[in-house]
């Protein structure tokens, strides 16, 4: 799962599983451009890259503007002259049962994940078009293949980029271009931490590992995805969820 000498684009990259991402791209031999709203914690993972020995970019994007998702494609061109690999991991919550859900509840949440996803891929395949070559990997997840009580927004959301990454992966596959969505199920992450004990052993009984995933779990994916290795794999969901969907 070599990627050296790669350019990578992650968003969300300031925490979480997008942070787990740029780091093992890192690792494999990218230069990675951490891209996060929170520029200080772009600023944090963009240090720890660096102590791996490896060329980082931090950028503050707001994945809801199409020119902020612009500027920091151009950012990334302009610092490594290429983009070979754009992971969208950026993605909010705002839970509430649908009667209860305020309007603006659901923008934000379709606004940030999936809008998010539309403006950075469309800014990034300006780029990936002329060199004939790339990596679009989505980060989905498991609630929008089952949904989830108290999540419409967040389900609808990541079904719509299941559906995006499809219909992306036809139009572009003769160029070179390889998009794909990566979705994971319940994975330790400071919102999984905060779940009650007991709620917690109740989630994982469902769960046929009888564990949480690793932000490492799906990073992986998402790096063979990126790699050579996955070229004639395209418009395809990869599951990381321990067999909770199957």
């Amino acid at each position: 799962m070599n990627v050296d000498g790669k350019v990578a684009v992650v968003t969300g990259a300031g925490q979480g599983i997008g942070r787990t991402i740029a780091l093992l791209l890192a690792e494999k031999g990218a230069a990675v451009v951490v891209a996060d709203i929170n520029k200080e914690m772009a600023d944090a993972v963009a240090r720890e890259i660096e102590s791996l020995r490896c060329t980082p970019l931090a950028v503050r994007v707001n994945v809801v503007h199409l020119q902020e998702c612009e500027d920091l494609m151009k950012a990334a061109v302009d610092r490594f002259g290429k983009i070979d690999i754009l992971v969208n991991n950026a993605g909010i919550t705002r839970d509430m049962v649908l009667l209860r859900m305020k309007e603006e509840q659901w923008d934000d949440v379709i606004s940030v994940n999936l809008k998010g996803t539309f403006n950075c891929t469309k800014a990034a395949l300006r780029y990936m078009f002329r060199q004939k070559s790339g990596r679009i990997i989505n980060i989905a997840s498991v609630t929008g293949a089952m949904g989830n009580p108290g999540q419409a927004n967040y389900s609808a959301s990541k079904a719509g980029v299941m559906g995006f990454t499809k219909a992306v992966a036809r139009e572009y596959a003769d160029r070179g271009i390889t998009v794909n969505a990566v979705a994971p199920g319940f994975i330790e992450t400071a919102m999984t931490a905060a779940i009650p004990e007991k709620d917690r052993e109740t989630l994982i009984s469902q769960i046929p590992s009888k564990r949480l995933g690793t932000p490492r779990d799906v990073a992986a994916v998402v790096c063979f995805l990126a790699s050579d290795f996955a070229g004639y794999i395209t418009g395809q969901v990869i599951h990381v969820n321990g067999g909770l969907y199957m």
